[in-house]
């Protein structure tokens, strides 16, 4: 293949590079969450802090570095720190598409300081995109990892294009191969390069692959790489507080016996292929091929311009067209430029956009063709983060096509081509300063984003957690359903010593044998009643002399995936006197009213929802307190001081969801100082304050007190104005 030579001799711009890089650090420092965020913000974080493990195929990089961070002094908070590592991936991140992009057009530009200027727009771009911006400040996952990876890899593959038979070709090679199996082990992403890095040796020299040595040594570093994965059965069998898949055929206690058993592989492979939210084969498409690629699409233009104050009709879908065909023409540039680089980057491009898409196979976006309503399978939340990958690296090609455009701009003006001889230096920099105007461009998503991608102040999260443990009564069970009414009570629980003595039981994992398992081995907690809420203070509370399943291990093991009941079944418990319905039971709805029977009412037990008491037949005995709802031992008396019937809503204990509205919620303040609430997957978590605010209300005006009354409806109306939740309740439901 011909080789296009270089404009000039290059040698990379580190420092340069370092310097855009640290720019981009102090970007994601000054709008960086303070703690944690909704979904899986909260899950990764316990989980680094307590050097856990998070859900399958649990991430071991991530876990080993994170708890280095999560102890290190560097801020105030462990969320905060947590928070960092996510900033200093996607920052050196940055790094790398400086130094790709000026390696590129060094193919094309003479002077060192136009090429620095293109590589600065690309990391503009590449750090302020919406989905990159907003997962670097705050550790929600760990992409931003992968992304540190990913660009590393890519950067060492341009320098391997660049002389493969050079005298560190090899120990590139080795080097990237041991990256992508590391990589690999922080998240199965890590391999999303590797595609483009086979094109690239095959292209530029594919008697590479011919030399057994070489192919060996990298195979091995690979391996090499891929060993962080027996952290997993390890440090499973020492059963930490967050121990998710339980990778180790230990049951009771560490063994090296068992952490290394067959029993221990079988369960540390299903972990790593994440067997346990199984998956449809690629031929059974869950949407559309063209649904799929419009989700992409979708998120595609949240990068340029999401914050709404900014956007007008059209408007974002416009910029959205621009930067494609920007990153189009930055494609043709970089072909006809740097034909050896493009022999990685092309494919690379075309690995996290096309190829990721029909790999991922989703269904349709959260927020995705609204029109549709609910006639489509939906994502439980928007999957935007899947293509950060795709948005960051497309940052490189944006920064190129706008090059172009800068240089036959500034081509009018000196009169005379990029790189042309016989210019005067003075009126080249002259013609290309005027010309620089069209470089703003860079500018949109750093405006467009300013106000929905940063995280800074948000503490909603962490305030939400603690209202819902200190909603419970001491040694409480609290069932919950799902990530955002679950992972933040880890946080609040493992991070912040909050309400320790509250048992979260999981709806979702009570189906799976380790979760149960975990609930059995739960010794108790005791509660510290000087850092609890005053509202108990009013008598002492004993600790449980027994854990939530009174269940041996094989026995938790025997529950069923599910009963079939063909007529009515009573079920008792001391004064609670309840009926189940005919049909099917499922195995965590069996683990919840065992517990009822081990437990209750030594344990309270609550429910973050309502619908999920009432479809074990408990309806008559829940009352709603604040945002919980409470198993009580008899039914709400009619006509009570305390509790008072709201029609749809039930019995509201008045009393103590007064107490607890009044002197113990913290999160209300958040919210009202929130501008917007930009999940809208999430909405009905803060909705629920609004809701209980209003409950409230018209509790209390039954009871007379009007004005106490209108006081708490005017609260929810101003929490619902100050997050702009009017905006998002209109979205489509999921189809499950």
């Amino acid at each position: 293949m011909p080789r296009l030579l270089p404009a000039v001799e290059h040698k990379p711009s580190y420092l340069a590079a370092g310097i855009a890089t640290l720019f981009v650090f102090v970007l994601y420092l000054v709008t960086l969450a303070p703690t944690t965020a909704m979904w899986d913000a909260s899950e990764y974080i316990t989980a680094a802090y307590t050097f856990g493990l998070p859900h399958p195929p649990g991430n071991p990089f991530f876990v080993l570095i994170g708890r280095v961070f999560a102890i290190l002094p560097i801020a105030p908070t462990v969320g905060q720190r947590v928070n960092i590592l996510a900033a200093i991936a996607s920052a050196v991140s940055s790094g790398m598409w400086f130094l790709i992009t000026e390696r590129v057009l060094s193919y094309w530009l003479t002077e060192k300081w136009q090429r620095i200027t293109g590589a600065v727009v690309a990391t503009i771009i590449g750090a302020t995109v919406f989905t990159v911006w907003n997962q670097s400040v705050v550790n929600e996952k760990v992409y931003t990892m992968s992304l540190a990876f990913f660009a590393i890899v890519s950067w060492l593959t341009v320098l391997w294009c660049d002389d493969p038979e050079g005298k560190k070709s090899d120990r590139i090679l080795i080097l990237i191969a041991f990256l992508i199996g590391l990589g690999y082990t922080n998240h199965p992403a890590g391999f999303l390069v590797a595609p483009a890095v086979g094109v690239a040796v095959l292209v530029r020299r594919w008697q590479t692959i011919t030399r057994g040595p070489l192919v060996a040594g990298a195979l091995a570093a690979m391996a090499l790489g891929f060993t962080v994965f027996t952290f997993e059965p390890i440090r499973s069998a020492h059963f930490p507080a967050i121990n998710e898949g339980e990778p180790t055929g230990c049951m009771t206690k560490f063994a090296w016996s068992c952490t290394f058993s067959n029993t221990t592989y079988v369960r540390l492979k299903a972990n790593i292929n994440r067997e346990q939210f199984g998956k449809p084969s690629l031929f059974e498409r869950q949407a559309p091929i063209t649904g799929q690629i419009g989700m992409w699409w979708h998120y595609f233009s949240w990068q340029w311009l999401r914050d709404p104050y900014l956007n007008r009709p059209g408007l974002q879908s416009a910029l959205a067209w621009v930067f494609l065909l920007l990153g189009l023409l930055g494609g043709v540039v970089h072909w006809q430029k740097d034909r050896m680089s493009f022999w990685f980057f092309g494919p690379l491009i075309f690995t996290v956009t096309l190829a990721l898409i029909v790999y991922m196979n989703f269904k349709y976006g959260f927020s995705q063709a609204p029109e549709l309503g609910s006639n489509v399978l939906r994502e439980v939340r928007d999957r935007d983060y899947f293509y950060l990958w795709s948005f960051s690296a497309w940052s490189v090609w944006v920064a190129l096509g706008l090059v172009w455009i800068w240089s036959e701009i500034a081509s009018v003006f000196t009169g005379a081509a990029a790189g042309e001889a016989g210019v005067p230096p003075a009126k080249m920099r002259l013609g290309w300063l005027m010309a620089s105007p069209v470089l703003l461009v860079a500018l949109v998503p750093l405006f467009g984003n300013w106000k929905d991608a940063p995280r800074r102040g948000d503490t909603f999260t962490r305030d939400w957690a603690v209202d819902v443990l200190n909603s419970v009564e001491p040694y409480g069970i609290i069932v919950t359903n799902g990530d955002n009414d679950t992972f933040p009570l880890w946080y609040a629980q493992e991070v912040e010593g909050v309400r320790q003595d509250v048992t979260v039981a999981v709806t979702s994992l009570l189906n799976t044998d380790w979760y149960v398992r975990q609930i059995v081995r739960r010794p108790p907690r005791k509660y510290d009643a000087a850092k609890g809420p005053a509202i108990y203070k009013y008598r002492d509370w004993p600790v449980p002399d027994s854990p939530p399943l009174a269940m041996t291990l094989e026995q938790a093991d025997a529950v069923p995936p599910y009963i079939q009941l063909n007529e009515a079944k009573g079920f008792a418990k001391d004064s609670i006197k309840a009926t189940l319905r005919p049909g099917v039971y499922s195995r965590d709805q069996l683990i919840v009213l065992n517990m009822i029977k081990d437990s209750y009412p030594q344990r309270p037990m609550y429910f973050t929802s309502s619908g999920y008491g009432q479809q074990i037949g408990l309806g008559g005995y829940l009352v709603t307190q604040g945002i919980v709802t409470r198993l009580d031992p008899v039914p709400p008396p009619a006509n009570s001081p305390r509790y008072v019937p709201v029609q749809g809503f039930g019995a509201i204990d008045l009393v103590r969801s007064m107490a607890l509205w009044d002197s113990v919620y913290v999160a209300p303040k958040g919210l009202l100082t929130m501008d917007r609430w930009v999940d809208r997957a999430s909405v009905d978590i803060p909705l629920r304050y609004v809701v209980t605010a209003a409950v409230l209300g018209e509790a209390l005006a039954q009871k007379g007190q009007m004005a106490k009354g209108d006081s708490l409806m005017k609260q929810a109306q101003n929490l619902a104005n100050a997050a702009r939740l009017n905006e998002v309740l209109g979205q489509p439901k999921r189809v499950e």
